[in-house]
C-alpha cells in the first residue's frame, strides 16, 4: 500500500457493521495505531487479520505523533482506529491527523459507524441542523456554565455521558436548559439491548435517578433545541452578573439579575456560580 494514514471506523457493537474496505486496508497496512490494542487485537482476531500495533491514546499522542510521521516519511501504511466507531470523535486522533496534514502527507478515510450519527437518525428529533459537544465536564460548576451557554442554542444538542454521570448531567440539564425541554437517551446502539428513551428533561432526570435503572455502557444525549431563542439575552445576563458579583454573592446576584434580564433565578444563580468559579481561577 502506498504511504498514507488510514483514518477507519470500527464498529459500535454489532461486528456485522465492519466494512470490506476497512477489512481490507487494516490486513493490510503496515502498522494500526489504536485507543486500546487489546481491544483492536480482539477484534482484528475476529477477522482473522494479524496486525502490528501500537497504542495512541490522550497521555501519549502528542509524543507518538512524531514516530508516526517518521513512519510515514519511510514509505509505511498506517491505519488510526480508536475502541469503537471513528477515531477523533470524542476520541484520540486529532494532533496526529493535524500533524500528518501539515506535513503535507497522505491521508485517507474509510467511515464507518458513529454513535453520533446512529443516535441522531432514530431520536426523532431535527437532524439538518445539530451541535455535538462531546463530552459534559465532570465537574458540576463546569458542566452546569456550559449548559447555561448552550440554553439558547436552536439547534439539536448532542452529548456522550459516562453511565455513573448520568443521573447528575441530567439533573443539571433540567435544572439549567428546562425541565419540559424533550430529551432523548440512547445506548447499546446496534447492540443485542438496542434503546432510545424519550421524555422531557425532567422525565429522564427523574428515570436515570431511579433505582434498578440498567446504566451498563456509554449513552448518548440528545436536547431538542430552543424552540424560541434569544441569543441576545444569554450575553446581557452574563454582562450584568459579572458586574454585580463585584459586589453580591451568587445568590442576591442571581437575584437582582433575574428583574433585569428577564432570565430564571435557579438558572442565573447556577451561571454566577460558574462566573465566580471562573474568575476565582483567574486571579
Amino acid at each position: 500500500m502506498p504511504a498514507c494514514l488510514y483514518v477507519v471506523g470500527t464498529p459500535i457493537g454489532n461486528l456485522e457493521d465492519m466494512s470490506p474496505r476497512a477489512l481490507r486496508v487494516l490486513g493490510e497496512v503496515d502498522l494500526v495505531v489504536a485507543e486500546d490494542t487489546r481491544r483492536t487485537r480482539a477484534l482484528l482476531s475476529h477477522f482473522g487479520i494479524q496486525a502490528r500495533l501500537q497504542a495512541l491514546h490522550a497521555h501519549n499522542e502528542q509524543q507518538l505523533t512524531p514516530v508516526v510521521l517518521d513512519r510515514l516519511r519511510q514509505g509505511l501504511a498506517v491505519a488510526l482506529v480508536s475502541d469503537a466507531g471513528m477515531p477523533l470523535l470524542a476520541d484520540p486522533g486529532f494532533p496526529l491527523v493535524r500533524a500528518v496534514r501539515e506535513a503535507g502527507l497522505a491521508l485517507a478515510v474509510v467511515p464507518g459507524p458513529t454513535a453520533l450519527t446512529a443516535a441522531l437518525a432514530i431520536a426523532g428529533l431535527p437532524v439538518d441542523r445539530f451541535v455535538f459537544d462531546g463530552f459534559l465536564p465532570a465537574r458540576a460548576t463546569a458542566r452546569r456554565q456550559q449548559l447555561a451557554a448552550l440554553r439558547a442554542e436552536p439547534r439539536t444538542l448532542v452529548f456522550y455521558e459516562s453511565p455513573h454521570r448520568l443521573a447528575a448531567t441530567l439533573a443539571d440539564v433540567a435544572a439549567v436548559i428546562g425541565p419540559d425541554r424533550p430529551l432523548r437517551l440512547a445506548r447499546e446502539l446496534t447492540k443485542r439491548f438496542e434503546s432510545v428513551y424519550a421524555g422531557s428533561a425532567a422525565e429522564m432526570a427523574q428515570w436515570a435517578a431511579g433505582s434498578g435503572v440498567d446504566r451498563k455502557g456509554e449513552f448518548v444525549v440528545l436536547i431538542a433545541g430552543n424552540p424560541s431563542p434569544e441569543p441576545g439575552v444569554e450575553l446581557a445576563a452574563e454582562q450584568v452578573l459579572r458586574e454585580l458579583l463585584a459586589y453580591l454573592p451568587p445568590r442576591q446576584a442571581a437575584k437582582v439579575a433575574a428583574r433585569l434580564t428577564g432570565g430564571k433565578v435557579n438558572a442565573l444563580y447556577q451561571q454566577a456560580e460558574g462566573l465566580r468559579a471562573s474568575l476565582g481561577e483567574d486571579s
